[in-house]
């Protein structure tokens, strides 16, 4: 019973913050003591709307005591009070605890003896609207204190906040959560104003492009239609409660943009199409880890958000993403340490130390911000996730896109198309000058 109380509690630490739209869950013979649903961020004016059916236990007896199955509220500052109450024995089962706001127990599924005393049927299903008053970032969860019994049932939740504004409104998105489709509609525009001066740049100095400008062009355009699909479908949850097909659009240019700017960042790294016309095999093997990696990586993360913490395999999913994740950022380290490599080596035997040294400069700066790239969107941004308050989640997803824009635009201003290379305009003294600094410079080490 206490191992379901922790997992529980490590679950709503991993839970990300999200829509919480209209979701139909179908529980089947399901023992677990816990089974969390939903996260959503209420507002003092929160309703949940609660809708069970085809409710089956394992355990026809009429003897069994209902009140141990219900459904519950919980802030996480909450939840660690009740695992303390747990472990100090002060109650047997959590719906107990005053702690955590009681939506709903199965014992009220017995309606009232008829007037000539005798018992009415149990019922199988029941519809609530619950008033939220306090505002936090709550979760909601079903709890069952009888061990090894199994629970089926149709469960239906919808979690919204009333509009001030307007009490006719509702609001499908969390309090934290409710300005990303502004948000990511404005970083859309400036995504289309990037691709636009891009392709100026491309038209005006087409001398000098090569097929990796074309295809640095081609990770903006999908990165646009990735956010003008998210806004959409941020938005259309907002109103309705569901996101009308935009979710399907959002995981397609989600995928192809994953895809695209790993590939993007090992062909770089490589020195392909500017420095050469070719990859080596070891760089082509990185390709073919990457890329299969990403499809596994979109895969689960269309698992996760879709199934949510309800699904028992959901926190399976959500460490093969993380795993992942972690390999791919890692190996698309490794063509831009070769390219180092082989320019310090290169500076030694052809006599240009000029050339390679701004070459070799080139690609230290780019590995660096590839690293903080990486850093920033995987570790500060989730640090700011767990410690900011619920309702300002969305500065978080603002500071991980403004690092990719950051990204996006330091590539661009570095692997620009050059009509007069610089590499090329190197006098003898700068030569000179280069081939000392290469004897005096350390070698680069990861």
């Amino acid at each position: 019973m206490a191992n379901g109380y922790i997992f529980l509690l490590l679950l709503v630490l991993l839970i990300p913050f999200s829509s919480a739209e209209i979701r139909t869950t179908t529980v089947k013979s399901d023992a677990r003591s816990i089974i969390p649903f939903d996260e959503f961020g209420f507002t003092h004016k929160g309703i949940l709307e609660l809708n069970v059916s085809s409710i089956s236990l394992s355990d026809p007896s009429p003897d069994l005591d209902l009140s141990q199955f219900g459904f519950f509220l919980s802030t996480l500052d909450a939840w660690v009070h009740v695992l303390h109450q747990l472990q100090d024995l002060d109650i047997t089962c959590v719906l107990q605890s005053e702690l955590v706001k009681l939506a709903y127990t199965f014992d009220r599924l017995h309606p009232p003896s008829n007037p000539s005393g005798v018992s009415n049927a149990r019922s199988s299903s029941f519809s609530i609207r619950y008033n939220i008053s306090d505002p936090g970032q709550y979760t909601l969860v079903f709890a069952n204190c009888i061990p090894n019994l199994k629970v089926s049932m149709e469960v239906t939740s919808a979690m919204y906040n009333i509009d001030p504004q307007n009490p006719e409104k509702r609001i499908y998105l969390s309090a934290g959560s409710a300005v990303l489709p502004m948000v990511y509609f404005l970083l859309f525009l400036i995504y289309v104003g990037i691709g636009s001066l891009w392709v100026a740049v491309l038209f005006k100095k087409r001398l000098a492009v090569y097929h990796i400008h074309y295809f640095m062009l081609a990770v903006v355009i999908l990165k646009a239609l990735n956010l003008l699909a998210e806004a959409e479908d941020k938005s259309y949850i907002e109103r309705t409660g569901t996101a009308h097909g935009w979710d399907v659009l959002f995981y397609i240019f989600s995928f192809l943009k994953g895809i695209s700017l790993f590939t993007l960042i090992v062909l770089i790294g490589t020195g392909w199409s500017f420095l050469k016309p070719y990859l080596q095999d070891k760089e082509k093997k990185v390709l073919m880890i990457v890329i299969p990696l990403q499809v596994v990586a979109n895969i689960a993360q269309v698992i996760i958000d879709e199934s949510g913490p309800f699904a028992s395999d959901w926190v399976t999913w959500k460490q093969i993403f993380l795993l992942v994740d972690v390999i791919c950022c890692c190996a698309i380290l490794f063509p831009i340490v070769w390219s180092i490599k082989n320019l310090r080596e290169a500076a030694r035997s052809d006599g240009k130390a000029a050339v390679n040294l701004m070459k070799l400069t080139l690609f230290r700066q780019y590995y660096v911000v590839v690293i903080c790239y990486i850093y920033f969107t995987r570790v500060v941004v989730y640090a700011l996730v767990t410690i900011t308050s619920y309702r300002y989640l969305w500065t978080s997803v603002v500071a991980g896109e403004l690092a990719t824009l950051a990204f996006y635009v330091f590539t661009g201003l570095k692997f620009r198309p050059e009509t007069r290379n610089p590499y090329f305009a190197v006098d003898e003294d700068e030569e000179e000058a280069a081939a000392e600094m290469m004897k005096m410079d350390d070698e680069f080490e990861l």
